[in-house]
């Protein structure tokens, strides 16, 4: 039976791992729908790559950072143990790729490759999973003093803070010491708009995220016994939420509506597994609003040129959804109870303050040895050919 077991769970969290992995086509077609035509190819495979290289790099570095287990041994050790512990590191890698797929959207269509490709390394080996093993491995003491302190510990089931607000908030300073597109905003005020390259990109994008996500919500209870139907019907609710509070407020706009959803699922992440539906939906809804008035906001009045909004939709409904567990999963409004407020509160600054001091840390090392940005021309040529050599439509096909 104990074995039995075992072939369970590891068959239960590779299915989850699969979801997620699958996600990832789901953030770059995202990025090729939203940018301009010219750099779709560049979407393409930065998604790739960097999950290549963030795989690399938790590995060898970050999955010890955060747990404290390395593979520097050989096959016959490893295969001793069991097949849910080795399955148990792709499910968590493809939540650390997740950070530079995040980070990807908000510096599109200006960034060069290889600083990028230094960056997701740097991030996913460093960054991330110092902030991952306090919050999911007890490192430094910090859950310890805050269950003595208020009674609980901080609580991520599946990873609103961990996971989107370090990638949204790690994003923001990556983005400011990018600068915007040029002839994004003019020196008089005028903004120009730089819309969609294809909706049904985007769209396809949305609905791949979406449906991923539930691999990656439910299946963060990592083991059969642990499954949750709560979680299951929170993440529908706070996705149903976020859709429709982005299809009034964005007026019909059809890229707020397919990020609608996305904004809802971050923010559940959090409390998926503690809250009533009814408390989901709304968390959602929130999720929603905030999404669509801070991207208006960081786009039209503070020129940010934040691409695809990754701060809005991960970096501050990342952080509303740790924050919003602490409320909606306590008993008084229909969860589970068993969380605290003050400990999401504290947790969710302090992986702000991570985020942001590792994010302007290693981008701001990159900008001065290796520069961030393509030149000029390059930007005005496109990242697919200034990069790649090539485009996503050629323009005209060989007569041979």
């Amino acid at each position: 039976m104990d074995a039995l077991k075992t072939a369970n769970d590891t068959l239960f969290i590779l299915l989850g791992a699969i979801m997620v992995l699958a996600m990832h086509a789901g953030f770059a077609f995202l990025e090729v729908g939203t940018v301009r035509k010219k750099n779709q190819v560049n979407a393409l495979v930065k998604i790739l790559t960097d999950f290549g290289v963030s795989t690399i790099a938790y590995f060898f570095i970050g999955y010890g950072i955060a747990y404290g287990v390395n593979f520097f041994a050989g096959a016959e050790t490893l295969v001793a143990k069991n097949g849910f512990e080795l399955t148990k590191f792709f499910f968590l890698l493809t939540f650390a790729a997740a950070i530079p797929a995040i980070i990807s959207g908000g510096i599109a269509e200006r960034a060069k490759f290889n600083p990028q490709l230094a960056a997701t390394f740097l991030i996913v080996g460093f960054v991330y999973p110092f902030f991952e093993g306090i919050a999911w491995n007890q490192a430094f003491g910090i859950q310890a003093w805050l269950k003595a302190s208020f009674g609980e510990e901080f609580h991520d089931f599946a990873g609103s803070v961990v996971v989107h607000a370090m990638g949204g908030w790690i994003a923001l300073p990556a983005v400011l010491l990018l600068g915007a597109r040029h002839g994004r905003y003019s020196k008089s005020g005028q903004i120009s708009a730089h819309p969609p390259s294809s909706i049904p990109f985007l769209a396809l994008g949305a609905w791949i995220l979406t449906v991923g996500w539930f691999g990656f919500n439910v299946m963060s209870a990592q083991t059969l016994d642990k499954i949750s139907g709560l979680v299951a019907l929170n993440s529908l609710m706070a996705m149903v939420g976020g859709t429709l509070v982005a299809l009034v407020l964005g007026k019909n706009d059809p890229g707020f509506v397919h990020n609608g959803p996305l904004a809802g699922l971050v923010a559940v992440c959090a409390g998926s597994d503690l809250m009533h539906p009814m408390g989901a939906l709304v968390v959602g809804g929130v999720a929603g609003a905030l999404f669509v008035v801070m991207f208006t906001l960081t786009q039209n009045r503070w020129k940010i040129d934040d691409v695809l909004g990754v701060w809005p939709l991960h970096g501050l409904c990342g952080a509303w959804g740790g924050i919003a567990a602490g409320i909606f999963g306590s008993k008084a409004l229909g969860g589970l109870g068993g969380i605290a407020f003050m400990p999401q509160l504290i947790m969710t600054a302090l992986a702000i303050g991570i985020a942001l001091i590792g994010g302007g840390a290693v981008y701001g090392l990159l900008k001065m040895t290796m520069g961030l940005r393509l030149d000029q021309e390059e930007e005005y040529n496109g990242a697919d050919l200034s990069i790649h050599k090539i485009t996503s439509t050629p323009e005209r096909e060989p007569n041979w």
